[in-house]
């Protein structure tokens, strides 16, 4: 069965119930809060930021959990203690919808990639 496509970020959150919809808005707001002129879209069917054209960070929820992408080996290495808790695999880092929002944890996430791309500029 192929996988639904969406047209919008609200389309996509929208398609899940209301407590993974309230999870998703609330990583949103951080995001966008803690990055400001990151560009909010839909990439590869799942939330993206991006800062000057380039991707910043994705979000997408599954069915125990959403995840942050890209999750670099710098990235990782710098958050090494904060991301023990979760699941960190490849690019990707596991957030279970059992526990609160890491809202600081999601916003320092943000900037030190923010960071990075400034760096890279």
């Amino acid at each position: 069965m192929p996988m639904k496509k969406y047209a919008t970020v609200d389309e996509y959150i929208g398609s899940f119930t209301v407590d993974v919809q309230q999870v998703l808005r609330t990583v949103e707001a951080t995001i966008r809060k803690a990055a400001p002129k990151a560009e909010e879209s839909l990439s590869y069917q799942m939330i993206a930021f991006k800062l000057n054209g380039e991707p910043l960070l994705y979000c997408a929820a599954w069915k125990q959990h959403y995840s942050l992408y890209p999750a670099t080996e710098d990235l990782v290495a710098a958050f090494a203690d904060d991301l023990a808790p979760y699941k960190v695999e490849k690019s990707t880092i596991r957030f279970p919808y059992s526990q609160p929002v890491p809202v600081k944890l999601i916003r320092a996430l943000t900037k030190f990639r923010e960071e990075g791309a400034k760096r890279a500029d």
